[in-house]
């Protein structure tokens, strides 16, 4: 423990710069904490501020602009990947969406924030064509307060910061081994908690086949598109006759059409797990709607079926 704590300290400047490029990247490393340690290192001279400062303007930079490129030439298709490889898939998307629509620019240092969309708003930024020096511009900003809010706090209580370090020395490997379980602790829980969610919303599919049968029908079904509306910006083309109704506005009750209790409702989105459609169709069972059911793959598995599309 005593070598990887000196290892630390020689290379620390490198290591913050790799810690904080890999979280931009969307790797599950602790940035923050290693940012802190460095402030503290910092503060006792055993590596240089300038530098540390440097190099994690430079990672938050190079990993933001990586995405927000991505997002740029690929549009909703990178968004569709970021959410395959984080842990809250179904979440991550709507919570940029509505950052970055609500808030434009900013949005990028609140997202700095927020775990998860840290590494989707930049992508999301691109996608919905913000220009490349307007992001350049709040990313900078956004990463300098964020290198900041860490690297503060470990200069100011850099001699309780040496105390851990001297701490963790003299536990040896019994220190990783406690940082191990606090890390799969971690994990675990978020584990749980998307399993708990999928469980909510785990209610039957309608298939891209089943719905268009459905239409071709004496008695077609009520299709609503609840994407956010920066969802429907990025794919503009929706199912023919579908109606437009966002998920607040389902949980607001705002807008709904009159429905019968055995009437078919099939509710779209574009979102990983059908989740905003899943969870649409919930409220409306609740309020006597018994066969309203999401689309299985949502808008991208009726794109991707030729299908016929009509214009947002």
């Amino acid at each position: 423990m005593q070598e990887l704590l000196s290892l630390a300290t020689a290379h620390g400047v490198t290591v913050v710069f790799l810690a904080t490029l890999a979280a931009r990247l969307g790797v599950p490393v602790p940035a923050s904490a290693v940012l802190v340690v460095a402030g503290g290192l910092a503060a006792m001279g055993q590596i240089p501020l300038w530098a540390t400062v440097a190099v994690a303007l430079a990672g938050n930079l190079l990993g933001d602009a990586a995405w927000f490129y991505a997002g740029r030439r690929f549009g909703h298709r990178i968004m569709r990947l970021l959410c395959k490889v984080s842990l809250s898939p179904d979440t991550c998307v709507r919570q940029s969406e509505s950052l970055i629509t609500r808030w434009g620019g900013t949005s990028l240092i609140a997202a700095k924030f927020v775990p998860g969309v840290s590494v989707v708003a930049p992508p999301m930024a691109g996608a919905l064509q913000m220009s490349t020096a307007r992001f350049l511009g709040f990313d900078t900003l956004a990463a300098a307060i964020w290198s900041a809010a860490f690297l503060v706090p470990g200069w100011l209580f850099s001699s309780q910061i040496q105390a851990v370090l001297d701490a963790m020395a003299d536990a040896g490997a019994a220190a990783l081994v406690v940082l191990a379980i606090a890390v799969a602790a971690a994990l675990g829980l978020r584990y749980w908690r998307r399993r708990a969610m999928l469980l909510s919303i785990d209610i039957p599919r309608v298939s891209v086949d089943e719905l268009h049968a459905l239409m071709a029908s004496d008695a077609p079904p009520l299709v609503i598109d609840v994407r956010s509306p920066a969802g429907a910006e990025l794919e503009p083309r929706r199912i023919p006759g579908a109606i437009v109704l966002h998920l607040q506005d389902v949980k607001a009750q705002r807008g709904l059409p009159d429905f019968s209790a055995h009437h078919e409702i099939v509710l779209y989105c574009n979102c990983p797990n059908e989740v905003s459609a899943a969870m649409a169709a919930r409220l409306l069972q609740t309020r006597g709607a018994k066969r309203a059911r999401p689309l299985a793959g949502g808008l991208d598995a009726w794109l991707a079926s030729g299908r016929a599309t009509e214009s947002g």
